[in-house]
């Protein structure tokens, strides 16, 4: 049986670098692996729970789905789908409800962080916090259980949501019997995570991003908002400690990279520094920018081949879905 991978991303922005260095361009590459069966999805219904602007959410969904396609992803050969397609995972979720401890989810960071949040501010510990927030992990489990993932490739951050999905499926399992799969984390500590224009990882939340298919002369004004120390033309400068550098790095070959830490060693002047590295990413990106902009001016290609997606996805998830709801007790009487 082949290894089933599974990847979400949330409809919540514009794609950027930091997107395709640490998400995209890996997975789509891993995507080729013989033995691997890959699942890509928009979590538009994640995006509900920190985004209430209809349109943003319906862009981001267009902007994001035009991207992986613009990037080569093959859809024959993946399951690429927009998770509300999928009304079994929301179905799904709600069995995982009743088999989730609360104290599990009391545990989980992003509600701590809210709760911790609202005490610094002196407000009752749960203001703000909706269910959507406090439940994400189940709706998460859904997202993984339902597909049998083996492996989810995800940020350090997002380690115990997976490990919260592989404790329900444990619940259930022990219940019911064995219907789920047990997924498991993995983190690929070789992949990049990109600095921003601050110096911060590169993040919507930080509003500090550099969007992926910018025109070239926008890439490059985006570029040249990167953060840099005051050294003069002629002083060494430490690649190490330089954004600029880091966002080479992810895009420069070995030799490329090697040129450019030699460079920096000889005193390169930041403006250059700069002009090169908005060079060198539009160079790897011009091709598929074009994809992308002939892709969002034509959203019925996007939408069908979501559709396609969809239904692909659907063969999995009724079949699962029918196992759950057989096992719990929710089957016809004869």
């Amino acid at each position: 049986m082949n290894q089933r991978v599974l990847t979400g991303i949330t409809t919540t922005g514009t794609p950027h670098l930091g997107n395709y260095v640490g998400a995209i361009r890996p997975a789509i590459a891993a995507s080729h692996s013989p033995g691997q069966d890959s699942f890509f999805f928009l979590a538009d219904l994640h995006a509900l729970i920190k985004c209430s602007e209809p349109q943003k959410i319906n862009d981001s969904t267009r902007e994001i789905a035009a991207t992986w396609l613009a990037l080569g992803l093959d859809v024959d050969k993946t399951v690429f789908y927009r998770q509300s397609d999928v009304p079994e995972i929301s179905e799904l979720c709600w069995v995982l409800n009743c088999m989730a401890a609360k104290g599990l989810m009391n545990r989980a960071h992003a509600y701590k962080s809210a709760v911790a949040a609202n005490l610094e501010d002196k407000q009752d510990p749960d203001f703000g916090v909706t269910m959507g927030l406090y439940g994400y992990p189940v709706l998460m489990a859904a997202d993984i259980l339902m597909f049998g993932a083996h492996k989810v490739p995800v940020g350090k951050d997002q380690i115990q949501h997976v490990e919260m999905a592989r404790d329900i499926a444990q619940r259930f399992n022990h219940h019911f019997g064995e219907v789920f799969t047990l997924p498991e984390v993995v983190v690929d500590d070789k992949v990049a995570v990109l600095q921003g224009l601050d110096g911060r990882k590169m993040s919507k939340s930080y509003g500090n991003t550099i969007p992926l298919f910018l025109p070239p002369k926008k890439l490059q004004k985006s570029i040249n908002k990167i953060k840099t120390n005051l050294l003069e033309p002629g002083e060494p400068k430490d690649p190490e400690t330089s954004t600029v550098f880091q966002i080479w790095q992810a895009f420069a070959s070995e030799q490329q990279t090697q040129d450019m830490r030699t460079a920096f060693a000889d005193g390169i002047a930041w403006g250059e520094a700069k002009k090169q590295l908005g060079t060198l990413i539009n160079e790897q990106v011009a091709e598929a920018r074009d994809q992308y902009e002939a892709l969002m001016a034509d959203p019925v290609q996007i939408e069908q081949a979501l559709q396609q997606g969809a239904e692909k996805a659907r063969t999995y998830s009724r079949k699962l879905l029918a196992e759950v709801k057989h096992a719990v007790g929710i089957k016809p009487l004869i």
